[in-house]
């Protein structure tokens, strides 16, 4: 049953993406859709294994601007 939820629940935060952008969400939200897509298995389908990684990429850049922009970052000066 808690893989349904993960399901849909990845499936609407992907939605929300694709509809408004990658910066439509907060980074709370990023953090979960990166563990949710991490725990889904893509490794019987190479395209959407390379999907995956390219998504997971764009998700990780999309946490550190946020961390950047609202002064969260870990960056060291």
């Amino acid at each position: 049953m808690q893989d349904n939820n993960d399901d849909l629940e990845r499936l609407q935060l992907l939605d929300i993406i694709f509809a408004r952008g990658i910066n439509a969400l907060s980074r709370a939200d990023l953090e979960r859709l990166h563990d949710l897509i991490e725990k889904k298995d893509y490794s019987h389908d190479k395209k959407a294994q390379k999907s995956k990684t390219k998504l997971l990429k764009k998700i990780g850049n999309a946490i550190y601007d946020h961390d950047v922009k609202y002064g969260n970052s870990f960056k060291m000066s």
